[in-house]
């Protein structure tokens, strides 16, 4: 990931990412220092893997809190008060029909470090994302997908 890059986030995934990072820096710091405490009680901590998979556990929880806070400073959010309804733009719930399946699907176009597929989340970043940012209701779009290429015609886009 570039990291001078902005980080595009609805208010919704901002207050989520504030969230866990307040939960590892209060919660999960604490279960992890006391857990390293436990292992130095056991003694020699050269041959202590106890210590060495709590030390292990703090090094990552640390990155990710590094990395959340990156996050949080790099953060741009879409005020979605604004989000534009007559094309498809960041922030925007947009209803398809899937033409090869015959199906409806809602997807929410987010930033990238946003996304999430089991959600219908999908990043502007993203092949889907990227054909349909910019679209209008009526437009069919063909995207290119590991599986070959799909069509999709939009629907509905709202807010």
């Amino acid at each position: 990931m570039d990291n001078n890059k902005e980080i595009l986030l609805t208010e919704e995934g901002y207050k989520k990412i504030e969230d866990e990072l307040e939960f590892l820096k209060t919660v999960r710091r604490k279960e992890v220092a006391e857990r390293i405490k436990v292992a130095i009680s056991f003694g020699d901590i050269s041959e202590n893997s106890e210590y060495d998979e709590a030390k292990n556990e703090q090094a990552q929880l640390e990155e990710r809190i590094l990395k959340l806070e990156n996050m949080l400073r790099k953060a741009v959010i879409i005020d979605e008060s604004k989000v534009d309804l007559s094309v498809v733009t960041i922030g925007s719930i947009v209803k398809v029909k899937d033409m090869d399946f015959d199906e409806e699907v809602e997807y929410t176009i987010v930033g990238s470090a946003e996304a999430d597929p089991y959600e219908f989340k999908i990043s502007n970043e993203s092949p889907v994302g990227k054909a349909l940012l910019g679209r209008k209701v009526g437009d069919v779009v063909e995207v290119e997908v590991p599986d070959g290429i799909a069509k999709f015609e939009i629907l509905e886009i709202r807010r």
